[in-house]
Order: C-alpha cells, then structure tokens, then sequence
C-alpha cells in the first residue's frame, strides 16, 4: 500500500510538471506572436514613390501693398517613409512657377491734356525647384495632415510685359534670393491605394527678395498623384 501512494504521487507529480512546461510553452508562444504583430507594421513598412502634379494660386505683394494674383501648374515626384501606422516623414520634387502680376496705365500726352491710353502688365515670374518636406499624420488610414517646410530654389527670375518696355518684353528680376523658405500646412486624401488628392498652403512669413523691399509670396497648390505599388 505505501508503495502504491508513493508511486501514484511520483506519477501526478509528473503530469503536474508536463502541464506546467506546456502551459509555460504556449504562453511564451503567445507572447512572441503578439510582439510580432504589433512590430509589423513598422518593420514592414516601405517607402513609396510617386508623381503629383496640379494647379498653383500665388499671391505677391510688395511691403503690404499686394499684386493681382497669378495661377501656373505644378508637377513633379513624391515619396514617402512611414515610421509607424500614425506617423510618415514625405519628401517631393516639383517644378513651378510663382509671383504675381501688376498694371500700370499707359499715358499720352496730347494738345488737350493727358490721356489714358491703356495700361501695361508686368508679369513678375519666378521659375523654381520646389523641395517640400514635410511630417504626415493620418487620422484615418486614408486621411493625414502634414506641416513642413517648401525649399524653392529659383531657376530663372524674370519681369515679362505685355507691351515693349525699355527695348523688350523680358527683363531680369533684380535682387531676388535663389533660396526661398515657405513653412506650409496640407492634407492629403487616399481614393485608392495609389491615387491620392492633396492641397498645402505655402505661407509668406519670409521675404523671397534681398534688402529693404520687402517683397513676399504666399501660394497654394492642390491636385492629385498616383502611388506606385
């Protein structure tokens, strides 16, 4: 009888021990698939390419006195590095062209007085390439918002007219800085999972011109890209 308790004790210890190591074994399992999928998303992700073009409203002013408003397109190519599911860094190249536009009326002077013939448009144009950087957030997977800052380095900067003036209908824009700074806030929304619309307003906190006049240019720019998979 002591030998039968003995051994029925050794047994259940042994069966204790084996639930014991699997109940240890699964849970460890559990454990290291949660870490995997809450890891994914981040480890998984991959940077985007893409192409973006549409429509830009730029409107200039000198001190505070402002220029009528002048309208170009933009296109060029984006991409993008999620750093979770919330957060995403973006990076673009685009081709544009801001500035603004100016009348000034055309006078003759005749036997009667002075006569008003007409007004001469000046076309203040400044060609660049934009490099704008920005941090994305997305409230909902298929809608973010991003703050960032444009970088417009200017290819040429140029005063066209309507009507011939001092010899031409082109002139050099003076004493403009070839870097130009604009802190923008956008949004973007996903139609599909490669097309995509978006719009940023490019604020004019900082002056796009050397010495005291002060010369400024906000613009907005809206349209749509494609994401390739």
């Amino acid at each position: 009888m002591y030998f039968f308790i003995i051994k029925e004790i050794k047994t259940m210890k042994k069966n204790l021990a084996i639930a014991l190591l699997l109940s240890v074994s699964a849970f460890m399992n559990a454990q290291n698939s949660q870490e995997n999928t809450n890891s994914k998303p981040i480890s998984a992700s991959k940077i985007s390419f893409g192409v973006k073009g549409g429509y830009s409203l730029s409107s200039m002013k000198f001190f505070d006195d402002p220029l009528d408003s002048k309208s170009y397109f933009y296109a060029g190519v984006v991409a993008e590095q999620p750093i979770t599911s919330k957060f995403s860094v973006q990076a673009e190249a685009l081709y544009t062209q801001i500035g603004g536009k100016q009348h000034f009326p055309v006078v003759n002077f005749t036997g009667s007085g002075i006569v008003e013939d007409g007004s001469i448009e000046f076309d203040y144009q400044l060609t660049q390439i934009q490099i704008p950087v920005s941090a994305k957030y997305y409230f909902i997977p298929n809608l973010s918002a991003s703050v960032g800052m444009n970088f417009g380095i200017n290819m040429s900067e140029k005063i066209k007219t309507d009507q011939i003036v001092n010899g031409s209908t082109s002139h050099n824009y003076e004493n403009v800085k070839t870097l130009n700074l604009f802190p923008f806030l956008g949004a973007e929304y996903k139609i599909t999972e490669s097309i995509f619309v978006d719009a940023r307003y490019n604020f004019n906190f900082i002056q796009v011109n050397k010495g005291d006049f002060t010369t400024k240019i906000g613009f907005l720019q809206a349209g749509v890209g494609y994401r390739f998979k």
